[in-house]
């Protein structure tokens, strides 16, 4: 695989209940141009029904408007929770997004994260693993095959269905599993040979479990003749960056304590166990128990580091989940910091410059040393040459 690593973000979004959400969406959206100009990759938008806080209802729909905004970043779609739609409906939005943005649009699928959501059209939690399977499965026939397809559940009745345009990338765009700590989402991706989006990166179990979702990935990719890779694998974790870590510490004292509560009090996550009843023991066990950094680059690039070993062997891109812990300049500023100090570690740009100074440093005496002999022999030069023609 490529050394070098992708960088993106992973937008949910997290807004604190109650503030104006026109405001909230459109600061999303000057976040995504943000980051495009500072050279993110990726940017993947979540979608969420309820609970108040992941007011993005439709990834799609964000993505056409970031895509205008925007040059360079691929959008995904982070994800789609696809028992909650018509799997051929699906596919048709995604194939238009490929063809409005010019092959940067991104599939990401999951089972919906929300128990709060699936409950208000019927769906019970038991359930959207399996329907993101058979969905998924109907999905990527659509996307890849120009066969009709024909297909019912209890949800879904597909009459020889097909695409009426096929997609603008050749030959198909990015697509990916989402997966936390449960075998569901690799044991998907790896029959498919498509992406996995490891959610819970930097969670206890999440991380425990880096390791097995890869030999799940593997061994299904194995079994159904396709390839598992490295690449396409992106870990989301948390971060913001400072100068120093006190900063850091000052910054996330804006919003930490409201993303806390709604992860304690509403969204009924078990894999987000967060512990912590004051700011500063929140800040605390973020930084303790390795769930996220709220440090300086120097504390991100440690991190990242720890991811990697614990993959054993690597992955292609490193998500920041993206919060509002710090306000506005500040989360603008984290973003820039990490593409200042922290990508080029990791995208092989600062070794260029750092190999650079050290040869130059080497070289310094001796060449300091010749330059001033090569200054006084053209001072004596000039001088003799003076000299002669006051002789004259």
């Amino acid at each position: 695989m490529s050394s070098r690593l992708g960088f993106g973000i992973f937008l949910a979004p997290f807004h604190r209940a109650g503030e104006n959400p026109t405001l909230a969406i459109q600061r999303d959206l000057e976040l995504v141009t943000h980051l495009d100009q500072l050279g993110y990759d990726e940017a993947w938008v979540g979608e969420h029904h309820s609970a108040g806080s992941e007011i993005i209802a439709s990834p799609e729909i964000f993505i056409a408007a970031a895509a205008e905004r925007t040059r360079h970043i691929r959008l995904g779609t982070g994800v789609i929770s696809v028992g909650y739609h018509n799997p051929l409906w699906v596919a048709e939005r995604l194939v238009q997004l490929d063809h409005m943005t010019h092959g940067r649009v991104m599939f990401g699928a999951g089972p919906g994260s929300l128990p709060t959501d699936a409950a208000m059209i019927g769906i019970e939690q038991s359930e959207t693993r399996d329907l993101l399977e058979q969905g998924f499965d109907i999905i990527m026939h659509l996307l890849t095959s120009e066969e009709p397809l024909t297909f019912r559940n209890s949800r879904w009745d597909l009459r020889e269905a097909q695409l009426h345009l096929r997609p603008y990338s050749n030959p198909l765009f990015d697509c990916a599993v989402a997966a936390v700590v449960s075998p569901s989402g690799p044991r998907l991706a790896g029959k498919h040979g498509v992406g996995l989006l490891s959610l819970g990166a930097t969670q206890a179990a999440g991380f425990d479990a880096l390791g097995l979702h890869w030999n799940v990935m593997e061994q299904r990719a194995a079994q159904f003749g396709k390839v598992a890779d490295r690449a396409k694998w992106r870990l989301v974790g948390m971060m913001h960056c400072a100068e120093t870590r006190e900063q850091a510490r000052r910054d996330v004292e804006y919003g930490i304590a409201s993303w806390f509560r709604y992860f304690q009090t509403v969204a009924g996550l078990p894999q987000m166990n967060l512990t912590g009843n004051q700011v500063g023991e929140m800040i605390d066990y973020v930084s303790e128990s390795g769930t996220g950094v709220i440090g300086t680059p120097d504390d991100c690039k440690q991190q990242i580091e720890r991811l990697l070993a614990q993959s054993n062997g690597g992955f292609g891109t490193f998500l920041l989940l993206a919060h509002e812990w710090a306000n506005t300049a500040a989360t603008r500023r984290s973003y820039e910091l990490i593409a200042k100090y922290v990508m080029p570690e990791f995208q092989g740009q600062a070794r260029g410059t750092l190999n650079a100074v050290a040869h130059a440093r080497k070289l310094r005496e001796r060449l300091k040393q010749e330059q001033q002999a090569a200054i006084e022999a053209m001072q004596a030069k000039h001088a003799a040459e003076v000299a002669a023609l006051q002789k004259e």
